[in-house]
């Protein structure tokens, strides 16, 4: 994929709520307008990179990207779990994301379990891979402005 790294930045907004009910792992959301300007090489599946809320402090974080065919969405979707523990919610907040690599195609899981284990084995892929002094430096380069800083143009 020629556009990665690929940044996107979006208000997060509620999801389907399976995340955090239904996986035990919660996401955040970005709304349609901003799934809508993915450029057209970023294929459906998961992804990792770097992730803020606002101008906070910048987490490990993995993506999924597409149509969740497990749940069978008619919509494509943009969900992030960043690799943190928040102690609450941040929907409307602004999500800052730093998209780094491809970890696998998108695909259909014979069970819950199995989607879960699944996710578990992304979220280690993507903590191996941020380790990395190629990833550790684009994270320290991309988010060293404040969000503020990067919204005024400056």
């Amino acid at each position: 994929m020629k556009t990665l790294p690929f940044f996107s930045r979006g208000k997060v907004v509620r999801g389907f709520g399976r995340g955090s009910k239904e996986l035990g792992i919660p996401t955040a959301n970005f709304p349609d307008s901003v799934v809508e300007r993915l450029p057209a090489d970023i294929s459906t599946g998961v992804y990792f990179g770097w992730a803020s809320v606002g101008a906070g402090e910048v987490h490990k974080m993995v993506m999924s990207i597409g149509w969740n065919p497990f749940y069978k969405n008619t919509k494509k979707s943009m969900e992030v779990h960043l690799i943190h523990k928040f102690k609450e919610d941040f929907y409307g907040k602004v999500l800052n994301v730093l998209i780094l690599g491809y970890i696998r195609p998108e695909r259909s899981f014979n069970s819950l379990e199995s989607l879960v284990t699944a996710i578990h084995s992304d979220i280690e892929e993507a903590k191996r891979r941020l380790d990395s002094h190629e990833c550790r430096k684009l994270r320290d380069d991309f988010f060293i402005p404040t969000t503020d800083h990067i919204l005024n143009g400056h």
